[in-house]
């Protein structure tokens, strides 16, 4: 227990308690306590399909999409594009059977998970690059400038 006139370290006030007690979700015999039983459990015991988190940018000449796909295989990324829209959708499977009751903490997401995008102005989809190395998918959709005039030569037939 904290006197009055301590203050409370940076992890006290990161998780807004003073108390002893509640620093660990464990008792003394490793079991997890009762009232930390409420877990946030997602993937395949769960109907919903989670988010992918992306970085998306833009350069003069193009969009980037970055996203970080670890534990997924390069043949289950799906990408499908319109001239303004993305959408990555991927599948993570669980390595191993792990029953939700033994679980102390799950943050990972298992099962399905995508990501639409709505682009700020038109891309060339036949242009795009995606690339996947090492857990990170990099996509590139060069912009469509509509400003660019080009002169057309006529032909004499």
């Amino acid at each position: 227990m904290m006197l009055p006139h301590q203050k409370k370290s940076f992890f006290e006030r990161l998780m807004g308690s003073d108390d002893d007690a509640a620093r660990s979700p464990f008792d003394n015999d490793g079991e997890q306590k009762e009232k930390n039983e409420k877990k946030t459990v997602a993937g395949p015991a769960s109907d919903e399909e989670g988010e992918l988190l992306t970085d998306v940018y833009h350069t003069p000449d193009e969009i980037v999409i970055k996203a970080i796909l670890g534990g997924v295989e390069r043949d289950e990324i799906d990408i499908s594009a319109t001239q303004d829209m993305i959408t990555i959708r991927a599948t993570r499977e669980h390595p191993e059977e792990v029953g939700r009751e033994n679980y102390y903490y799950q943050e990972l997401y298992w099962g399905t998970f995508s990501r639409s995008i709505m682009l700020p102005q038109e891309i060339d989809i036949d242009a795009t690059q995606a690339n996947f190395s090492n857990g990170l998918l990099t996509i590139r959709l060069p912009k469509i400038d509509k400003e660019r005039v080009e002169k057309i030569k006529v032909k004499m037939e």
